[in-house]
């Protein structure tokens, strides 16, 4: 058993709500872990042991250089020690959160953290990855702040309307109530970030647009925020048109979770055509999310960590 002094950590956010960070910690690290005052207990065989004494060993350093670790730190942490990024990990600093009007928002996973920064260095942004991994709700989340801090004048969400053929003209109402079941998600994760009356009063006067794909056809997107999600089902017709509208002083995220396409065969993905023809060109960033990144119910972990051992299986096929 090792025993380590931390004085300078947040205990409360070590711990979390009824130990439940320090158990999430003890699987990860695959060793048994418990406080006594200022010290950290650790046992276990002696190569986990090892390993979790140079993690807490080098949180406890940050907290030394004043940092206020927060809950979500000590996870992207670990991952950037077990993907072998110690040199990374010795220049970490804590993000800090984006206070918006509802809510503050912050990463909670190393890839999170990684697409925060990706969005405010670069003008073209990919997130690729499954669903529940932070995509669309972080890209709203920078958008809003872009938005808050006069950085952008306008905020464009936008997404593919794959059943909008001949299904649509078969659902009650007008153009607007036929395409808004195709939009919701854009919309619930913007009432989640910002009050209800603020964001209705945004969408009034254009400031921000919900809208289907087609809509942005022969557009200039000048000054504005742009997110297209789901874009795994847009054609590459689509997709070339897309990233063809921003104008000057604009930024585009394009989100897409490339394991679930649902364009009708015998149409290919226009994001995965565009992740080949643009990953040579050193302006555009390319986060790629996996099952770590989930922040949905535990259960959705598990279900996706299922659903990748079996496509693996099959293409070895």
């Amino acid at each position: 058993m090792e025993k380590i002094e931390h004085p300078s950590l947040n205990t409360s956010a070590l711990s979390g709500v009824l130990d439940k960070n320090l158990k999430k910690l003890e699987k990860r690290l695959g060793v048994t872990l418990s406080m006594r005052g200022d010290s950290l207990l650790i046992d276990g065989s002696k190569t986990k042991v090892d390993f979790a004494k140079t993690y807490f060993d080098k949180l406890n350093d940050l907290g030394h250089q004043g940092h206020s670790l927060k809950e979500e730190d000590f996870g992207i942490a670990l991952d950037m020690l077990e993907e072998g990024l110690k040199t990374k990990f010795d220049e970490y600093s804590p993000s800090e959160p984006l206070n918006l009007s509802r809510k503050s928002v912050t990463p909670k996973s190393l890839n999170q953290q990684e697409f925060i920064q990706a969005i405010k260095k670069y003008d073209l942004i990919f997130g690729i990855g499954p669903a529940g991994t932070g995509k669309t709700y972080l890209a709203m989340a920078m958008a809003l702040s872009s938005l808050q801090n006069k950085l952008v004048h306008r905020i464009i969400l936008t997404r593919p309307a794959v059943e909008a053929g001949e299904k649509l003209g078969f659902l009650p109402g007008d153009l607007q109530q036929k395409i808004n079941p195709y939009l919701r998600p854009l919309y619930d994760a913007l009432f989640d970030l910002t009050h209800t009356e603020q964001a209705n009063r945004l969408i009034e006067k254009g400031i921000i647009e919900i809208a289907p794909l087609a809509f942005m056809r022969g557009r200039t997107l000048n000054s504005a925020f742009i997110i297209l999600d789901e874009a795994q089902n847009t054609t590459k017709e689509q997709m070339k048109m897309i990233l063809t509208r921003p104008g000057f002083g604009s930024k585009l995220v394009v989100t897409a979770d490339i394991t679930q396409i649902d364009l009708p065969q015998p149409q290919k993905s226009g994001v995965l055509h565009a992740m080949k023809i643009l990953s040579g060109i050193n302006e555009i960033a390319f986060t790629h999310f996996n099952d770590k990144d989930v922040v949905r119910h535990p259960l959705v972990q598990k279900i996706i960590k299922a659903y990748q051992k079996i496509e693996s299986k099959l293409k070895k096929k």
